[in-house]
């Protein structure tokens, strides 16, 4: 019988030349993963002195229903920086398998003033019952601006409630308003968009919204119930992804709590968002896909066999060593600066002044200063092929000996 291949990244024949293999990788770590984090949680608790009142009067026999829940991250690594600086605003990705799902689930609200108008949106009769009652307290700007200064009432909302949502058109004021102790945790405002959508005429152009009354400056339109509660539900649905400048991005999955085929499924569905929305360049750009648990080593579910993004990238062994004798001028020609300058003054018998430095300078460093082409030859492609070749050699190398390791690794955790 043929052994099972065991490779972590699958060519495909059209489109992308990567993919990621739902039915076997991603659904094998999931559940060595979520296996891990019950036996942990296991060992933790009989390791411990102390036992759980839920299960010492609970009848049920499952010892899953009353563990904790731990998140489960999807951590995925670039060959390249996505963005040049942070942003503030997450970007969302829809999940076949939302996180938060309870009822219980207490929502905050912080609007645009006045708040009055979006209160009432949500007591209105069209908005759905079902969304109504998790929204527990909408306040708006002026009022969290008043009410909340001290550290100490700021931690006690931030306890009070599950998730913080605020109007996309005021997300930017809230550091300053809210400070470390919201924006150091997990309860982060998110954006939400409660402006009205655009309307357009038959033409297809978009109608002029009429102007505000001047009394109210500052009052800004609030979407119809059904709309608000459309655009609330879609983002404590989503997935939500925080950009920084670096190669590094982790993103929340679902918690231990879900089985590993919706683990799995949200793995596929975020991957997928990420590499068509965030990621330049998609799947070229992308060197290792992992999902990890809080107190977990990552998990290894997809590992790129280049380390590179174009062919470009990769220099041949003249190109290396130009590039050094080039480094190598420089340095030189940047510690030498300061005898050339007591010799161009000398040549100037005095001082010369800066100008006439600078030109003797730009002279004697004319024929250094050139770009220096890149020779095009048949002998110099043939050495980069082979660079090349080696470096995929070297690279799938390590790819199987990291691929025996974590299979060690997941049979033991099995």
């Amino acid at each position: 019988m043929a052994p099972e291949s065991t490779a972590l990244t699958t060519r495909v024949a059209s489109g992308s030349p990567y993919q990621l293999d739902q039915s076997q990788k991603t659904l094998k770590a999931s559940s060595a993963l979520l296996k891990h984090i019950v036996t942990q949680s296991v060992r933790k608790e009989a390791a411990s002195n102390t036992k759980s009142l839920l299960k010492a009067f609970s009848d049920s026999s499952d010892e899953n229903e009353f563990s904790e829940s731990e998140p489960i991250w999807l951590v995925l690594t670039t060959k390249k920086h996505i963005v040049d600086q942070h942003r503030l605003k997450p970007g969302k990705i829809p999940l076949p398998h939302p996180l938060n799902q309870s009822p219980t689930t207490t929502i905050c609200l912080i609007t645009s003033d006045p708040q009055r108008q979006t209160k009432d949106t949500i007591a209105h009769p069209s908005f759905p019952t079902s969304l109504a009652p998790r929204i527990t307290k909408v306040i708006g700007i002026s009022k969290l601006k008043a009410r909340y200064k001290s550290f100490e009432s700021r931690r006690q909302l931030l306890n009070e409630h599950d998730i913080f949502l605020a109007d996309a058109r005021i997300i930017t004021m809230l550091p300053k308003v809210l400070g470390k102790t919201f924006y150091k945790t997990p309860k982060k405002p998110i954006p939400v968009n409660l402006e009205p959508y655009k309307q357009k005429d038959a033409s297809g152009k978009r109608i002029i919204r009429p102007k505000t009354n001047s009394a109210e400056p500052s009052m800004k339109p609030i979407a119809p119930p059904q709309q608000v509660a459309k655009e609330i539900e879609k983002t404590i649905n989503c997935a939500l992804v925080y950009l920084r400048p670096s190669n590094n991005i982790s993103v929340r999955i679902g918690p231990s709590s879900f089985t590993a085929q919706q683990i799995a499924e949200n793995v596929v569905a975020v991957v997928a968002g990420l590499t068509e929305k965030f990621i330049p360049k998609g799947w070229r750009n992308v060197r290792a896909v992992h999902i990890k648990g809080p107190n977990t080593m990552a998990l290894p579910i997809w590992l790129a066999e280049e380390l590179w993004v174009e062919e470009g990238d990769v220099l041949g062994d003249e190109e290396v060593k130009e590039l050094e004798e080039t480094r190598g001028s420089k340095a030189a020609q940047k510690k030498g600066w300061g005898k050339k300058r007591g010799r161009v003054l000398d040549k100037l018998g005095g001082d010369g002044g800066e100008k006439g430095v600078k030109r003797e300078r730009m002279t004697e460093g004319d024929g250094r200063g050139k770009k220096k082409r890149r020779v095009e030859d048949q002998d110099l492609s043939k050495e980069m092929r082979e660079r090349r070749e080696k470096l995929r050699e070297q690279k799938r190398a390590d790819r199987e000996e990291m691929e025996a390791k974590a299979m060690q690794k997941r049979e033991a955790l099995l």
